[in-house]
């Protein structure tokens, strides 16, 4: 298990690297392609290389074979003793070459006479001693079963015993035939020559060219990666640069050597470097104007809210002393003041966030709690909208480190966001926890979200229908104050929804400040919305 585990990860090392370097890819495609072209090459070579030996070699044994046979054919003639018996001449006949053999590395073997239905296995053959007279094929002594010219094949030598002339291995055998004057019998003499020194030297150029090619492999795989690393060590510096661009650092900038492509290169990536530093300046000294503005906007406008409102509450009180024309003001003034009061609250929460001033009290919240509170706060808004919010929970607390009044307001505006849009259905808010998170998602059953607009419903003053009346008196920035709230909790608020059939917003804590969440107890697409699709 162990060796399989380092196995593992050693492969995933490997696919990582391959992925993530353009060079290791191209040096090794390169490489790669290298040695197929190399394999066929020397795969071609070899075989030319092979042809050439084998044919200079079966050329000078033919030629051999031949002046064999005409020596013998010419002491034959010659010998004094040509009324001699079959046998004799046969001993006069082989001897002789047998012992040429020996010293020039070569065997005979004769057969029986020609048409006397004997073979080599069968036959009174005479033959170099301890060769195996299986050595020659049988489809070439089948070829000399009738006079025949001079034939040659390849063959196998084998031996009997240990023969100092002849080496077992691949060899190459010669037919020849001569009459004997004795008894006017044709036979066949078989010159077996081996084809050592022809694999010895084949073998010498294989080890040659896997030398060479292992060499050449080697060469190509340097050259490759050196000029790979021209290519990518600047694109290694730009990518570097990017990153701390990206991280703030806007004053990197890439060094210009040369003029070539590659400088031309980092010369533009400069000048985009600054010009987006230029922007982002500008971008920046706008946000911190438009920040300010907004916050001395929010506060400047207390202290005459406070006026207004003292005296719109005057008014109020006394309203039923008025005529019912001014009675009706007095409400409306009532309730826009009211209005713009929360208005002016989440203008001061936002601009805390993007001063970066918002801290947490944290504490041990019971989301579970949180939701039952929240849905009697929000019972009787329900009730004008002719909806129930109901609460689904496990039965046990759902602990989180958190700051309960603004999880408690992230549920809320969940909650009464859901009231905007449930088009009288009931809104169900589910709560489950984990080991290592708690969630809360609320379900409504309302017009739903087009595709797309579950990323923009946590915008700014974004409506999903412009024309449609905020129910709630709500401000439209409750979504984006829930959303900066479970970023300061290190949590996700996350919307799914679908024309016609609702949706769904999911609330998830880690259970312990700073822990990094990995999934959530609660699916964000609804069960019953994935049964019906």
């Amino acid at each position: 298990m162990a060796i399989r585990a380092e196995l593992t990860t050693a492969v995933r090392r490997g696919l990582t690297v391959w992925r993530r370097s353009i060079q290791v890819r191209v040096v090794a495609s390169t490489v790669l392609l290298s040695a197929a072209v190399v394999s066929v090459v020397g795969w071609f070579l070899l075989q030319q290389t092979r042809e050439g030996l084998l044919q200079n070699r079966v050329d000078a044994v033919v030629a051999e074979a031949r002046n064999e046979t005409a020596d013998a054919r010419s002491r034959l003639a010659a010998a004094p003793g040509n009324n001699a018996d079959a046998p004799g001449q046969q001993q006069e006949l082989v001897e002789p070459i047998i012992d040429r053999g020996a010293t020039r590395g070569f065997a005979v073997v004769l057969s029986p006479p020609v048409g006397s239905g004997l073979d080599l296995a069968t036959g009174g053959t005479k033959f170099t001693p301890r060769l195996d007279k299986a050595t020659v094929p049988a489809k070439l002594e089948e070829t000399f079963s009738k006079p025949s010219p001079t034939s040659w094949t390849y063959t196998r030598i084998r031996t009997t015993g240990s023969n100092a002339g002849l080496t077992p291995g691949p060899g190459i055998v010669v037919g020849s035939q001569l009459t004997l004057p004795a008894d006017g019998e044709t036979y066949t003499l078989y010159y077996i020559f081996p084809l050592e020194e022809e694999s010895e030297t084949l073998a010498l150029v294989t080890r040659a060219m896997l030398t060479a090619a292992v060499l050449l492999l080697l060469l190509v795989a340097g050259l490759s990666w050196l000029v790979t690393r021209q290519v990518v060590t600047p694109i290694r510096m730009a990518r570097m640069v990017a990153e701390r661009l990206a991280a703030g650092q806007l004053q990197e900038r890439l060094r210009v050597t040369g003029e070539d492509d590659l400088a031309r290169l980092a010369t533009s990536f400069n000048q985009m470097a600054s010009n987006l530093q230029r922007q982002i300046r500008q971008l920046e000294e706008l946000s911190r104007l438009q920040r300010r503005f907004v916050s001395d906007v929010s506060h400047e406008l207390r202290t005459p809210l406070t006026t207004v409102r003292m005296a719109g509450d005057v008014l109020h009180d006394a309203r039923h002393a008025f005529d019912p024309v001014t009675s009706r003001a007095a409400e409306l003034l009532q309730t826009e003041l009211d209005r713009f009061e929360t208005l002016l609250a989440d203008l001061l929460e936002i601009s805390r966030f993007d001063a970066g001033a918002a801290v947490l009290e944290t504490e041990d919240v019971d989301l579970v709690d949180v939701a039952h509170r929240v849905a009697d706060m929000t019972k009787a808004l329900a009730a004008q909208r002719k909806t129930r919010v109901l609460v689904r929970d496990p039965g046990h607390p759902c602990l989180a480190e958190a700051d309960v009044r603004r999880v408690e307001r992230v549920v809320r505006n969940l909650v009464t966001n859901a009231i905007d849009h449930a088009e009288s259905g009931d809104i169900v808010v589910h709560v489950a926890g984990n080991e290592d998170s708690a969630a809360i998602a609320v379900r409504d059953y309302g017009v739903g979200l087009a595709p797309g607009e579950s990323a923009m419903v946590f915008n700014r003053f974004w409506r999903a229908d412009p024309a449609r009346a905020r129910t709630s008196g709500g401000t439209g920035l409750g979504l984006s104050i829930s959303l900066e709230d479970t970023h300061l909790h290190g949590g996700w608020l996350q919307a799914w929804g679908r024309p016609g059939e609702g949706a769904q917003f999911r609330l998830t804590l880690p259970r312990r400040l700073g822990h990094k969440l990995r999934h959530s107890p609660l699916p964000l697409v609804p069960l019953d919305a994935e049964v019906s699709a």
